[in-house]
């Protein structure tokens, strides 16, 4: 589910991962440890064959169970087959055959992977615009697509990447990302959680004394929704667009200050192991370093909850999660909307077919199959009117953080055409592994976002 959520939202979001993407159907016992490839089931039930589309889908800890139901279920309701492909890295399943012409129809894979494969795709425009996907009616239901969806979702750069207010990337999976936390331990050392900086700071002094650390961290790339949120609630919306697009001259400013200031400052209270093993491989062992007391708190997603359902913890363990704190006290605070998105290449060969099927990913009855706890495996929410409501659990807690006072902040930064050597990504979150490690000071972690920021200005998307 992401990255920050590298997640980003995890996000990336939480974002957290989903051979050949030939369209061959093989055994559906496949082992789905690597990939799977299965083809809808026989059902004597489902109408006569009206084409077939290659639905490519990252396995993440979501799992694949879900994705095979509602392959089956659309196929049933519109006679479409579905041949489905899923690994835990999918971009490197279909990345070569798309290179060497052979797309699949659908893909979900979020922005925020390591791979960038997504990103890729937008810099190199190379999707299809969705927007008249948007005004399909649902297949088996009466609303449109439009009318299913929750506010703000197609009305991102996350979603409408070139600012012409044409939708390329469908918003799916979503889930709020902030800090999670113990509250177990919170309630057994009288502790409040912090609404503001300063707070967090005098916590993180307290914590010290007894030797814990303030924060953590799965991975550099989970900054997304941190930086974001922080952002965010550092200048508000405004401040949010320039920064994502490069303004000149916005790190100059008091607030490009503060976001310097805080990040640097989080960073001599991060517990000091974190950036060695902040990989694809050692991420959990960050991660259980609040499930065992020793970090208070980590930004993350939803899906951390399923990443760490059998590992051990600490007696009286209660998954918590907060926003950002304010600035000031008063101040608005700020959680992330991690979402992953589903798109359509552009050099796909069966488009409406693959436009159906995602109007179909926002139906009643897929969402339902995608919400359904699974052993093994979290819960998939879609950003839909009125899902939330339905939770229970752990994911009623989650969902309710825009409930309890906090506000959402969407979007990310801008789509660029490709410089080469530049990463936006590398200078802003990748680069928080420096500061924890004192290889990078606040003033070179400043100098590199404003290089790269420099770099990118003149390529933006038009």
């Amino acid at each position: 589910m992401k990255k920050f959520l590298s997640v980003v939202l995890a996000m990336t979001l939480v974002l957290t991962s989903f051979a050949g993407c030939g369209k061959t159907e093989t055994n559906t016992s496949a082992n789905t440890e690597t990939s799977t490839s299965t083809s809808t089931p026989e059902n004597t039930d489902k109408p006569a064959p009206k084409g077939k589309i290659t639905v490519a889908a990252l396995e993440s800890a979501y799992g694949v169970e879900a994705w095979k139901e509602v392959t089956a279920a659309y196929t049933k309701q519109t006679g479409v087959e579905v041949n489905l492909i899923t690994d835990k890295n999918i971009e490197d399943v279909i990345g070569a055959n798309m290179k060497a012409g052979e797309y699949p129809d659908v893909v979900h894979l979020a922005t925020g992977r390591p791979a960038a494969l997504t990103e890729t795709m937008i810099k190199d425009n190379a999707l299809t615009d969705l927007t008249d996907m948007l005004s399909m009616t649902v297949p088996g239901e009466t609303k449109k697509v439009s009318e299913k969806i929750a506010k703000g979702f197609t009305e991102s750069s996350l979603t409408n990447p070139y600012s012409d207010g044409k939708t390329y990337l469908a918003p799916m999976f979503y889930g709020p990302c902030g800090l999670f936390y113990n509250q177990g331990l919170f309630e057994a050392k009288g502790w409040t959680v912090p609404t503001t900086w300063d707070e967090m700071w005098a916590l993180g002094d307290k914590a010290k004394a007894e030797g814990i650390a303030l924060f953590t961290y799965p991975t550099a790339g989970y900054f997304d929704a941190f930086f974001y949120a922080l952002v965010y609630s550092v200048g508000g919306a405004s401040f949010f667009d320039k920064v994502t697009n490069y303004a000149e001259g916005v790190w100059d400013t008091p607030e490009g200050k503060q976001v310097i200031d805080i990040i640097a400052k989080l960073a001599t209270y991060t517990e000091k192991s974190v950036p060695s093993n902040a990989n694809n491989d050692n991420f959990l062992k960050n991660q259980q370093l609040v499930l065992d007391n020793k970090a208070l708190f980590m930004p993350n997603g939803t899906w951390v909850v399923g990443e760490m359902a059998n590992a051990p913890r600490a007696d009286g363990f209660k998954w918590g999660l907060t926003a950002l704190p304010a600035v000031k006290q008063g101040g608005d605070r700020y959680s992330f909307t991690w979402f992953e998105q589903i798109w359509i290449p552009a050099a796909a060969e069966n488009k409406e077919d693959a436009k159906s099927f995602i109007a179909y990913l926002y139906s009643d009855e897929a969402a339902k199959i995608f919400a359904k706890q699974r052993e093994g495996s979290q819960p998939a929410i879609q950003p839909i009117i009125g899902l939330a409501d339905s939770l229970e659990g752990d994911n009623k807690l989650f969902y309710s953080i825009y409930d309890n006072g906090a506000k959402a902040a969407l979007g990310g930064f801008a789509a660029t055409d490709p410089v080469e050597g530049v990463s936006i990504a590398e200078a802003t979150f990748e680069a928080v592994n420096s500061l924890v490690s004192g290889d990078k000071t606040a003033e070179d972690y400043k100098a590199g976002i404003v290089k790269a920021s420099d770099a990118l200005r003149p390529h933006l998307k038009k």
